[in-house]
C-alpha cells in the first residue's frame, strides 16, 4: 500500500515503523506537519491508501480522516488518554505499560481501537523506554493493524474491562516537583519522568534549572541539596538517602548542556571524584566511558547523553581506547550505549561555543583522530557492537571496526546534508564505499533516509543484525572461535594487508583532506546554512515542512 506518515517530527519511533513497513513492501512518504492545514496538503498530494500518524501532536482535522482512515499511535494502554503517557506511567510506578493503535476521530485518544501491544516497565528514562519499549511495541501493534486493514476488517470492540487506562492530563513541572530530602528512588522517577524533554526543574546551587541525566550514587553523602563532587562534566547533589549525579543541565531559555559547564565557577571549586574507565566501582555511580575485560576481550562502553560526542568526549574515548590497545587482549569490542550508539558531533556543545565555527572544527577533528585509529589498529580485531541508534559520524565511527553487529530494530542514519548540508568526515568517503560499494554510499549520502538493520545486512552496511538484549554476550560468542592463536594471527596478517593495499591506492591523509576542505567551507565559508540548521536543532525551533520520497523505491 501507499503509506503516508503523518508527523510532527520524523522520530526514532517514525523512522523505524518506516524502514519496517518498507521491508515488508509498502510506499512510505513521510510528511512532517505542523498544522491541520499541512496535513490536508499532505494527504491531498499523497493520496495514500492509509494514514499512519506515528507521532503527532495536533489532531488530525476532520477533513482528513473522515476521507482516509488514519491511524494513531498512541504511547499508552487501551483507554489511556492524553499526551503525557510515558510521563505518567513512570510518575505512577506502573509495572507495565503498552501502546495503542486507534482510528482518528473528533474525540482525541477516543478512537476505535485496531490493535496494542504491551511490555513491561524497566527503571530508566522517558526518552530510554520510548526508543526501546515503546518503538518495539508500537511496531508489533501497527502492523497487526495494518495487517487487519489490507485484510478489510474493522476494529473489534473492546469490552470496558480492556480499557484499563484513563484519561489524563498535560503533565506539568508540577506533578515533577521533588525536594532533595526526598528519598533517591522518588527523585529519580521525577527526573525520568521528563528525560530527555522536556527536563524537570530542580533548584540546583540555589537557581532554578531543568536537570537530566540522573544516575544512582551509593558511595557519597551530604545534606540534601548540597553539590558534593564533579566528575567528567557531570556533579553530583545529596538526597534524603544518597545521592545523584546529574550530567546535564538546562537554565531557562537556555539549552542543554554538561552540568560543570553550567554551574560554571561553582562546579569547579567542587572535589574532583575521578574514576578512570578502567576502574570498575563496587557501587553504584556515574561513569559514561568504562572498559572491562572478559577472557580474551576488552568491552569499551560509551553512553553520553543522546549519544552526542563532544570535543572533550572523543578526547576522553581515544584516551581510553589507547589504553584498551595496550591490554593482553585479541578483540576490542566497542559496546556503545543501551540507548544510543553515537549520533557524531555535540551540537549543543557547539551552539553554547565563544566561537561554534572553530568548536565545530576542533570536534571533528577530535572525532576523526578516534576514527583514525580505530581504523588503523594492527594488533587486535575490533568489533562493533550496536545496541542503540547511531546517526551522521556515529555511523561512521562503527564502520572503523572490522566487524559491525546491530542489535536488531535499531535505525541508522548515515548521511549528514540534512544538517544545513553538512559534508561530513570521520574518513566518510573511505569507510562506506569500502562496505557497500561507491553507488550505493552516494545514495546514503544524499536520499537522507534510515536504514534499518534488515537492510543493513542486506546492503553490506553492517556483517549481522542479532536478536536479544545482551549484544556485547552475544557478539562475543560470534567472535571466539576465531582468537585461537593460529587463526588469530591469520586474521591479522589479512587486515594488515587489505589496510597496506588500501593505503597504497589512496592514503587515508588524502581522504581527510579532501573531506575536511568541505568542512571547513561548511564552517568558516559564507554560506551560513550549517549554522543556521544547528542553531534551529538544537534550540528546538520550528523546520519547514518535510514531505520525503519512499527510499524503497531507490535502495533494495
Amino acid at each position: 500500500m501507499r503509506i503516508l506518515f503523518l508527523c510532527t517530527r520524523h522520530n526514532s519511533l517514525s523512522q523505524r515503523l518506516q524502514v519496517e513497513l518498507e521491508d515488508g513492501g509498502h510506499e512510505i512518504v513521510v510528511a512532517e506537519a505542523a498544522s491541520g492545514e499541512e496535513m490536508e496538503i499532505a494527504a491531498q498530494e499523497a493520496y495514500p491508501d492509509l494514514i499512519v500518524a506515528p507521532m503527532l501532536k495536533r489532531a488530525i482535522p476532520e477533513s482528513v480522516w473522515t476521507r482516509w482512515t488514519s491511524l494513531i499511535v498512541h504511547p499508552g494502554i487501551p483507554g489511556d488518554r492524553g499526551p503525557s503517557a510515558l510521563d505518567w506511567s513512570i510518575l505512577d510506578g506502573a509495572e507495565r505499560w503498552g501502546v495503542t493503535v486507534l482510528e482518528a476521530r473528533a474525540e482525541l485518544d477516543g478512537g476505535p481501537v485496531w490493535a496494542s501491544a504491551g511490555f513491561p516497565m524497566r527503571g530508566d528514562s522517558k526518552s530510554a523506554l520510548y526508543r526501546r519499549e515503546t518503538t518495539q511495541a508500537a511496531v508489533d501493534a501497527v502492523l497487526r493493524a495494518i495487517a487487519a486493514f489490507e485484510r478489510g476488517e474493522n476494529p473489534p470492540p473492546l469490552a470496558p474491562a480492556a480499557l484499563a487506562g484513563r484519561e489524563r492530563p498535560a503533565c506539568r513541572q508540577s506533578d515533577r516537583r521533588f525536594d532533595w530530602q526526598e528519598p533517591t528512588a522518588d527523585i529519580l522517577a521525577r527526573i525520568r519522568s521528563g528525560d530527555s524533554a522536556p527536563g524537570t526543574l530542580a533548584r540546583v546551587a540555589g537557581q532554578s534549572m531543568h536537570v537530566f541525566g540522573a544516575h544512582k550514587e551509593r558511595g557519597l553523602r551530604g545534606e540534601p541539596g548540597t553539590l558534593l563532587a564533579r566528575r567528567d562534566g557531570a556533579v553530583c547533589i545529596a538526597t534524603g538517602d544518597g545521592a545523584l549525579w546529574l550530567s546535564h543541565l538546562r537554565l531557562k531559555d537556555g539549552i542543554k548542556l554538561p552540568a560543570v559547564q553550567v554551574l560554571g565557577a561553582v562546579a569547579e571549586a567542587l572535589p574532583e571524584s575521578s574514576l578512570p574507565p578502567q576502574v570498575e566501582p563496587a557501587y553504584a555511580t556515574f561513569q559514561d566511558i568504562r572498559y572491562r575485560e572478559r577472557g580474551r576481550f576488552g568491552l569499551l562502553h560509551f553512553d553520553f547523553l543522546n549519544g552526542a560526542m563532544s570535543t572533550a568526549n572523543c578526547e576522553r574515548l581515544l584516551a581510553a581506547y589507547r589504553h584498551a590497545l595496550q591490554r593482553p587482549t585479541r578483540a576490542i569490542v566497542l559496546c556503545g550505549g543501551g540507548d544510543f550508539w553515537s549520533n557524531g558531533i555535540d551540537l549543543n556543545a557547539i551552539e553554547a561555543a565563544a566561537d561554534p565555527a572553530e568548536e565545530s572544527w576542533r570536534n571533528i577533528l577530535a572525532m576523526n583522530a578516534l576514527v583514525r585509529a580505530i581504523a588503523t589498529t594492527q594488533d587486535k580485531l575490533v568489533v562493533c557492537a550496536l545496541q542503540g541508534n547511531a546517526g551522521a559520524g556515529g555511523v561512521t565511527l562503527a564502520l572503523a571496526a572490522d566487524r559491525v553487529y546491530a542489535r536488531s530494530g535499531i535505525v541508522l542514519n548515515p548521511h549528514y546534508k540534512r544538517m544545513g548540508g553538512l559534508y561530513g568526515s570521520e574518513f566518510w568517503t573511505y569507510l562506506l564505499p569500502r562496505r557497500v560499494g561507491e553507488a550505493t554510499a552516494r545514495h546514503l549520502m544524499d536520499a537522507l533516509q534510515p536504514v534499518g538493520t534488515a537492510r543493513a545486512a542486506r546492503i553490506g552496511l553492517i556483517d549481522a543484525a542479532l536478536d536479544g538484549d545482551d549484544l556485547p554476550a552475544r557478539v562475543m560468542r560470534i567472535v571466539e572461535p576465531e582468537l585461537g592463536f593460529l587463526r588469530h594471527r591469520a586474521l591479522l596478517a589479512k587486515k594488515a594487508l587489505l589496510r597496506e593495499q588500501d593505503e597504497r591506492r589512496k592514503p587515508l591523509d588524502r581522504y581527510a583532506e579532501e573531506e575536511l576542505a568541505e568542512m571547513r567551507r561548511n564552517f568558516f565559508g559564507p554560506d551560513r546554512s550549517y549554522h543556521e540548521a544547528r542553531r534551529r536543532f538544537v534550540r528546538k525551533l520550528c523546520a519547514e515542512p518535510v514531505c520525503a520520497a519512499p527510499m524503497s523505491q531507490a535502495l533494495a
